[in-house]
């Protein structure tokens, strides 16, 4: 896939601003700054520059950061992981629908403090700065003023999305794989994927082996590697190289080679397995619907 100039341009720059925060919490010492779904948020706003996404950059900022803010909250709560999770995923689409955004990556920011557990304000603090400087980075590029926007979540999305995640929470919780609860790299497509006319399945195939490839890369390279800045100069060029070789702009898969630094031990070998199975779910899910939504409103015609 031909880069033009600009392209390599911005890729280099959103690949530096990645490896800044990395740098970051490597000489603080604090992993609750590593924040995965900001190498979505900077492919998907200062490389691909997504129309939706950048349409209204303020909403970089807010979105991503109210999401956050709850799943910091909802962390804080005395109950089970896969609860937390569910209470959160509903809490945010809530939000999303308030401020009218499509902003998909920020289901993963809002995941994110419930699936490392984090305690400190660091991570609000990192949150604000990062998606401030994105959000800076739109308005400097320009680009937005050129965009249309995405439609407005719409109520049979949310309640498609609220009954997938339901049932995915329930399946995982009984069969005593709670930690499985949250993938926020593929619950990031499907809520993007859902809002699409149609989905095919070449495009889920092609989605499938971004997600699952990325999340192996991410644990393959971070198993011989224990320094997070190396790890991440090495697995997110890959990720790029895996997304050029599919012919696609995927900034979900960005997400996962930072995920896989900071997961706890008990979720870290077993992400490959867990994207596998995720991604199955709720792709495959995505493609019967819209195969059978034709269908579906002959009848009722």
């Amino acid at each position: 896939m031909y880069l033009s100039t600009i392209e390599k341009r911005n890729y280099l720059i959103g690949f530096l601003f990645i490896i800044f925060m990395v740098s970051i919490a490597t000489f603080l010492n604090d992993l609750e700054i590593i924040l995965p779904e900001i190498g979505a948020l900077t492919a998907g706003t200062w490389i691909y520059q997504n129309d939706g996404w950048i349409h209204q950059p303020t909403k970089i900022f807010l979105a991503p950061s109210g999401t956050a803010i709850i799943g910091f909250l909802v962390n804080q709560l005395s109950i089970g992981y896969a609860q937390k999770v569910l209470i959160g995923l509903l809490l945010m689409l809530i939000l999303l629908k308030i401020l009218r955004s499509n902003l998909a990556p920020s289901f993963a920011t809002g995941l994110l403090p419930i699936i490392i557990n984090a305690s400190h304000w660091s991570f609000i603090v990192a949150i604000l700065l990062f998606t401030l400087a994105l959000m800076c980075g739109v308005f400097l590029q320009g680009s937005y003023k050129e965009t249309t926007p995405d439609k407005a979540i719409q109520k049979h999305h949310m309640i498609i999305f609220t009954i997938m995640a339901i049932v995915w929470v329930g399946a995982v919780w009984f069969f005593g794989f709670a930690q499985m609860a949250a993938i926020p790299p593929v619950m990031v497509v499907f809520f993007e994927v859902l809002q699409k006319p149609d989905y095919k399945w070449r495009m889920a195939a092609k989605h499938f082996i971004a997600l699952v490839g990325a999340a192996s890369i991410g644990v393959f390279v971070h198993t011989f590697i224990a320094s997070w800045i190396v790890s991440a100069l090495i697995a997110m060029p890959l990720v790029f190289i895996l997304l050029q070789l599919l012919r696609i702009k995927l900034p979900a898969a960005f997400a996962f080679p930072l995920l896989a630094l900071v997961l706890p031990k008990s979720m870290f070998h077993m992400l490959p397995i867990t994207a596998i199975l995720a991604s199955t779910f709720f792709l495959g899910s995505i493609v019967v619907l819209k195969k059978i939504k034709p269908i579906l409103q002959t009848k009722t015609e």
